[in-house]
Order: structure tokens, then C-alpha cells, then sequence
């Protein structure tokens, strides 16, 4: 049971969500995406599952803090994978990968739905 979750570790959602983990006794591993980056097999991966809009967190400053033509230029999956390998912060956090499965944002309702806690 492989469980990756996919964030920076300076965001309060990301931090609940690993206190969540460690406190509930699932391993996991981290990836820091800023740091260790993302391929576009990890989004390709996650918008197979997951839609594009979800993804895109568009109430976050990197959003906002985009020109206004670049946020109109994003109308679709291809559109909003540039913009995430270009700009993962720009990603909704965190990103969880279970069991084939990936999540996006946390709530400990969801999790414990998850893993059945």
C-alpha cells in the first residue's frame, strides 16, 4: 500500500494533512514538489483522475499574482498542465496517491473515509 503525498512543506493544508498521517499511523512519503519537482507524468497521472479545474487552485496567490491573459489561457487539461509543471505552486494542496487512487485537499473526513479509519 503505497501512499505518496505531494505538497510543500510550509503549507498549512499539506501539514494537516501529514499530522493526520502520522497521528493515524499511515506511512507515507513526501514529496516536496518544489523541491524535488514534478514530471508530467505526475500530472498527466493525476488529470487522468482528477479534473483540470480541481486541480488548479484558483484561490491561492499564485494564481492571483498570474497576469490576467495567462489565467484566461487556461481552458483545459493541456492549458492547466503547463501552468502546473510551469508553476507547482499554483497546484491545490495537498495531493494524495493511494491505491491507484489521487485526492486532492484535505479534511479529516475524507481521510479517514480513505483509509477507512
Amino acid at each position: 500500500m503505497a501512499v505518496t503525498l505531494y505538497g510543500i512543506p510550509n503549507c498549512d493544508t499539506v501539514k494537516k494533512a501529514r499530522t493526520w498521517l502520522d497521528q493515524n499511523g499511515v506511512a507515507y512519503v513526501f514529496h516536496d514538489f518544489k523541491k524535488a519537482g514534478l514530471t508530467p507524468a505526475h500530472v498527466d497521472g493525476w488529470l487522468k483522475q482528477v479534473a483540470w479545474d480541481v486541480l488548479v487552485n484558483r484561490k491561492g496567490t499564485t494564481w492571483r499574482a498570474l497576469p490576467d491573459e495567462r489565467k484566461a489561457a487556461i481552458a483545459d487539461a493541456a492549458s492547466a498542465a503547463s501552468l502546473m509543471l510551469e508553476s507547482p505552486s499554483v497546484i491545490k494542496r495537498p495531493v494524495l496517491d493511494f491505491d491507484g487512487a489521487t485526492y486532492v485537499g484535505f479534511s479529516d473526513a475524507n481521510y479517514q473515509q480513505i483509509f477507512n479509519k
